[in-house]
């Protein structure tokens, strides 16, 4: 084959890896067709067969580019250069995958056709979950758009969580597709209608749904209390105009009395809420206090803190304000926003500063994972017996993207929090599909730890998850859940379970990581 023959195959390759992008970016929210995710790496597949590893670098990063570029193009109404440099990089990820897949789909001569497919049938997935695990680590870590993450909505699918976290779920994806691929192939080489590999596969997935469905009629007991959510849907250019100010608390302050009026036990403020400092302002301070008091109700506000004893030093935190008026405890957000929040490196990267769209914030990361905790009273009569019952609630906060972090979430359940509170704001995106992808962390780690989550947003989707990861209910408007105003009310329910990926973490992604250095180290020996 000439060079001009091979640059046409390398093309049609890179074209063929594309569909699969394509196909992969269809499963996620915007488009919602998750059951393309369980066939749409098999052209991959095809396009990296027999081909090296520098070759088959260059086609997955390509379909890299193009997944990217599918998912997260939201970030354009942030930074268009930051977009584009951020899907350069995360495209790498892809790339080192097609690189090492190569080597489970080229053949050995030391080694069978049929024995190389059982080795890409369990090696495959687990560089996938390798480099997913490593692009959700390194440098801060972006885990938005794993693959698990598109089978959010099927609920028996991802019970697994509770044992891998979501890159089990990942792992069975890819597994599925790389057993379709070999089925194909055995197809074309041996006319055989049936692969063994698609057998163990299918075997593998019916195990993981008998759990599912095991865990999904599992009935979880506990404390239930009563949880409002506020979603104040001011608009990005306002909610840091002085001018703006009055009519920022006004608005919440309306949505939290109605809220108070149907006896809940705690009501929820979505991050920066508040439009200054809430322990330094005194005007700001008062009318939460109050607020808090009038409705005799636990009031948990996002909001800006300045740390008295250092000059100039902002944290993005979360204030627990009780029923007395008095401030229970302050969280400070421990993972920033890189390029958002900060600027890693800074003597490195200070002329980022100076290109950047919007101002980057100069907030420091806190160290404590806070467990707020606040008293429920109950009373009871009947003719003879009047009961009180009082109890004591433990819950976190995940600010902005943390719960996109399984990391932190186990942190705060294994110190005893009983439930979740994601606060965010995701005005930033407008209204494309990034509110939606952003839930999707929030529904894995309410079953990656069986504790429920509630999410309140400044507009995306407030709502509230259960233990399985359903979704029991939504602030809308006319059906729409971007860009609209409004208060939510559910039941959460209190459990106090631990879970064997909350014990232990990640502990399947480091058997992947072992399984890839493996395969890496098969391949330069056999080869």
């Amino acid at each position: 084959m000439n060079k001009k023959e091979d640059v046409s195959n390398l093309i049609f390759r890179m074209a063929l890896a594309s569909v699969s992008a394509l196909l992969l970016v269809l499963a996620f929210p915007g488009f919602n067709l998750s059951f393309l995710a369980w066939i749409g790496m098999v052209p991959l597949f095809f396009a990296l067969e027999g081909k090296k590893a520098g070759e088959a670098f260059l086609i997955a990063y390509t379909a890299g580019i193009v997944f990217f570029l599918g998912t997260v193009w939201w970030l354009i109404h942030v930074t268009l250069p930051g977009m584009i440099v951020l899907v350069l990089y995360l495209g790498l990820f892809f790339g080192g995958f097609g690189a090492i897949a190569s080597l489970g789909l080229s053949p050995s001569k030391n080694i069978s056709n049929r024995a190389l497919d059982y080795m890409a049938l369990f090696l495959i997935p687990a560089a996938w979950v390798t480099c997913e695990w490593m692009r959700s680590t390194l440098f801060s870590g972006f885990g938005w758009v794993a693959l698990g993450y598109s089978q959010s909505s099927s609920l028996p699918v991802i019970q697994i969580a509770d044992i891998t976290g979501v890159y089990g779920v990942s792992f069975i994806i890819v597994m599925v597709n790389i057993a379709i691929f070999i089925t194909l192939k055995s197809q074309q080489e041996r006319g055989a209608t049936i692969d063994i590999s698609m057998a163990l596969a299918i075997i593998i997935v019916f195990i993981s749904l008998g759990y599912g469905y095991f865990r999904m009629n599992n009935i979880f007991t506990g404390e239930k209390i009563k949880v409002s959510v506020i979603q104040g849907n001011i608009p990005q250019d306002k909610k840091w105009d002085s001018a703006f100010r009055s009519f920022i608390m006004d608005k919440y302050e309306d949505l939290t009395k109605k809220a108070v009026k149907r006896k809940v036990d705690l009501v929820v403020w979505p991050e920066t809420s508040v439009p200054g400092f809430v322990e330094s302002e005194p005007d700001l301070f008062e009318r939460i206090q109050k607020l808090a008091i009038d409705g005799n109700t636990p009031l948990l506000v996002g909001t800006l803190r300045e740390d008295r004893n250092v000059r100039e030093r902002y944290y993005n935190s979360a204030s627990l304000f009780l029923g007395n008026g008095n401030i229970e405890a302050t969280y400070d957000k421990i993972h920033l926003v890189p390029f958002g929040e900060y600027i890693p490196l800074k003597k490195v990267f200070s002329f980022v500063e100076k290109i950047a769209p919007a101002p980057i914030g100069d907030v420091t990361n806190g160290k404590d994972h806070t467990v707020f905790s606040f008293i429920v009273k109950r009373v009871s009569k009947d003719e003879d017996v009047t009961l009180k019952l009082t109890k004591k609630i433990k819950f976190s906060c995940l600010v902005c993207f943390e719960d996109m972090f399984p990391e932190i979430a186990r942190e705060f359940v294994k110190r005893g929090a009983g439930f979740l509170v994601n606060i965010t704001n995701d005005a930033w995106y407008k209204k494309t599909s990034a509110a939606w992808q952003h839930a999707q962390g929030s529904i894995f780690r309410a079953v990656e730890n069986r504790v429920a989550v509630v999410r309140a947003t400044n507009t995306g989707i407030s709502c509230f998850i259960d233990q399985k990861g359903r979704v029991t209910s939504v602030i809308q408007d006319n059906k729409e859940s971007l860009f609209v105003d409004g208060y939510g009310q559910d039941d959460v329910l209190i459990t106090n379970i631990r879970t064997f990926y909350n014990l232990y973490g990640d502990v399947f992604a480091y058997i992947c990581i072992f399984a890839t250095i493996l395969l890496l180290y098969a391949a330069i020996l056999l080869k």
